[in-house]
């Protein structure tokens, strides 16, 4: 009998001891998954900086200046965009293909503007209807001012760029500046002012939407390609400051 109990005694005590066993490992495992939550919530913020090209920190359309310009060059409005597009194409298809002139052009504007004001205003004595009403423009004075301040600013900013590379102090900006108008002879050979002319316009209507729309791919290849261009520039002016050394030797 005594042996009995002493059984059922050790029966009821392994059970505490595997319930309590339980409830331990559920409760560590609990806090384990806690503490992941809380070491992921942690690591969050501690994400990577992104990389974008030209360093930029804004969305690209606060960098093209948020307002009307940067709505039509994105295509936020087709309707607009579209109407920009083909306007600019009819006057290049003029000019270009069809051979029309540019002073031409504007005087038969004026003409037929004029005739039409003109029959306008006589027929309406006729017809008893009110004659067209011609707002007065008037150009403000600070506008003007405004525009040459601008002008001056960035003809100065060229003109240091243009010392600045002339003086040799400046390898880099040397490089780009040879590069930048050796590109443009290049096109200037292939192409009329015109034409170059609505080349960039086409550039600046495909290009900002294309890179808005596949902005990661984009800027992980130029990151890439940047790293890339630093390395082959370090290599170009050990051997360009090498050679200088060994002519002054000389």
């Amino acid at each position: 009998m005594a042996d009995h109990i002493e059984s059922k005694m050790e029966e009821i005590a392994d059970k505490i001891s595997e319930t309590f066993h339980r409830k331990s490992s559920s409760s560590s495992s609990s806090s384990d998954s806690d503490d992941d939550k809380r070491s992921h919530r942690h690591k969050a913020p501690l994400k990577a900086k992104v990389y974008r090209l030209f360093g930029r920190e804004k969305p690209l359309h606060q960098v093209l200046g948020a307002g009307n310009s940067a709505d039509i060059l994105l295509w936020r409005n087709k309707r607009v965009s579209g109407g920009v597009l083909g306007g600019v194409t009819a006057l290049w298809f003029l000019f270009e293909v069809i051979d029309y002139h540019l002073i031409t052009l504007i005087c038969h504007i004026l003409i037929l503007s004029l005739s039409i004001l003109f029959l306008w205003s006589n027929a309406s004595n006729f017809i008893n209807n009110s004659p067209p009403n011609i707002p007065k423009v008037v150009i403000p004075e600070k506008c003007l001012l405004k525009a040459a301040s601008c002008l001056t600013f960035e003809i100065n900013r060229a003109a240091d760029v243009v010392r600045t590379v002339a003086t040799g102090k400046d390898l880099k900006t040397f490089l780009g500046a040879v590069a930048g108008l050796w590109f443009v002879s290049i096109l200037g050979s292939c192409f009329n002012f015109l034409t170059l002319v609505y080349v960039v316009f086409l550039l600046l209507y495909t290009v900002p939407v294309s890179y808005e729309k596949y902005e990661d791919k984009v800027d992980a290849y130029a990151e890439k390609a940047i790293i890339e261009m630093k390395k082959q520039y370090v290599i170009l002016e050990k051997k360009v400051m090498a050679n200088i050394n060994k002519q002054k030797k000389n």
